[in-house]
């Protein structure tokens, strides 16, 4: 059986829909059920549906096998797995966002950035060898700039309309995010003769 870590959602059901064009039955994902180990009709697949965050964990353990989540998740996690495919859906933009008098002082200041993505922007700020202050939140980051708990925040921005409702503007796009497909580094050599022609049947079409 091959074990597939998906992140809750959408995400999740575009997933499937891929992995349904590429000869797998994963119609199962698409139920309407609280379980959260799903197994495929034929018992070849299990997906383990979780979140986002936690997708690198169970792969790098490999309790999954593969799994299936945002660009922004694997760089913040930076687990032991190897990223096999950019499947070019759910794409956004990892940004630095404020109010546009902030973007004079992006590289001036000692500057407050606001994010969930703690590690990415620790890194980020460190190779351009600048002097930022992190806080760490978990939900409606562009509040942070709006009250003055931060200067500028550091988030996915997909189409931009809540920084707009709320005065902001991206200062600077950093990252370009979409799912990847990750597996497992021994599932990967243990389990080749059903994942290596998976994975070729998934990026002829992407």
């Amino acid at each position: 059986m091959i074990t597939v870590a998906l992140a809750k959602g959408r995400l999740a059901q575009e997933s499937a829909a891929l992995l349904k064009e590429c000869g797998v039955d994963a119609d199962v994902v698409f139920s309407d059920t609280r379980k959260l180990v799903l197994e495929s009709e034929d018992g070849q697949y299990a997906f383990f549906l979780v979140k986002p965050s936690d997708v690198p964990t169970y792969v790098e353990y490999g309790i999954a096998d593969i799994g299936i989540v945002g660009k922004d998740t694997l760089m913040e996690e930076d687990k032991d797995l190897y990223e096999m495919l950019d499947l070019k859906f759910e794409k956004c933009k990892l940004c630095v966002a404020g109010y546009p008098a902030m973007k004079k002082q992006l590289t001036n200041s000692h500057l407050r950035v606001a994010t969930k993505y703690v590690n990415t922007a620790r890194k980020l700020y460190a190779s351009r060898g600048e002097d930022i202050e992190i806080i760490a939140l978990h939900g409606s980051i562009e509040l942070a700039p709006v009250t003055g708990l931060a200067d500028v925040i550091f988030d996915i921005v997909q189409t931009g309309s809540t920084l707009k409702a709320n005065g902001l503007v991206v200062l600077e796009e950093v990252y370009d995010i979409s799912a990847r497909l990750v597996a497992n580094k021994v599932s990967l050599k243990t389990k080749a003769d059903v994942l290596l022609p998976l994975i070729e049947k998934m990026r002829a079409r992407v």
